[in-house]
């Protein structure tokens, strides 16, 4: 017996999701010259991160593909407080520029953890991308660098997002209350 869907809206649809992704991936290219590994924050980033290496590779630009297995959130609708590493990256960054990917940038915590601790492997550059920037997401010093769409203040699902793991399979992203 499988539970009911809960009413899902629809927040960008997934031509639309695509669209931004491209345009991202227009004001990314520019900076990335030179040596660079594009870093997953798994598992909501997965989606995002292969349609914009995607639309990267049709601008030339080639980076080195790794993971980083980062937990804050565990089954739950709000951040811990704490970010775990649960897998590490496995290829070295030391001098090499880094592009670290998330699906969504609310709290800062997890980009934040993330770029100290590619400095300390001993990355050149550090640059944040997030699909999604909600709006009472950190600005100034620990903003992210680049993201694809303001969110509403709203518990998204879809395109890797997910509720207690469920969803991430939805082509668009949308909401749940």
């Amino acid at each position: 017996m499988s539970e009911e869907t809960p009413k899902i809206d629809i927040v960008l649809p997934e031509e639309t999701l695509m669209a931004r992704v491209e345009e991202l991936a227009d004001r990314l290219a520019p900076r990335l010259t030179g040596e660079w590994t594009a870093i997953n924050i798994l598992i909501g980033a997965t989606p995002f991160t292969s349609d914009l290496l995607k639309a990267l590779a049709r601008r030339g630009i080639h980076p080195v593909l790794d993971a980083l297995w980062l937990e804050s959130y565990r089954d739950e609708r709000e951040s811990s407080g704490r970010v775990l590493v649960r897998a590490d990256i496995v290829r070295p960054v030391k001098d090499r520029g880094v592009l670290i990917i998330d699906d969504v940038f609310d709290t800062g915590r997890t980009l934040a953890f993330a770029r100290s601790h590619m400095l300390a492997k001993g990355a050149r550059e550090v640059i944040t991308v997030a699909l999604a920037r909600k709006p009472w997401a950190p600005e100034g010093e620990e903003d992210v660098d680049f993201h694809a769409f303001d969110a509403p203040p709203r518990f998204l699902v879809g395109y890797g997002m997910d509720d207690a793991g469920k969803y991430r399979g939805l082509p668009y992203i949308g909401a749940l209350d």
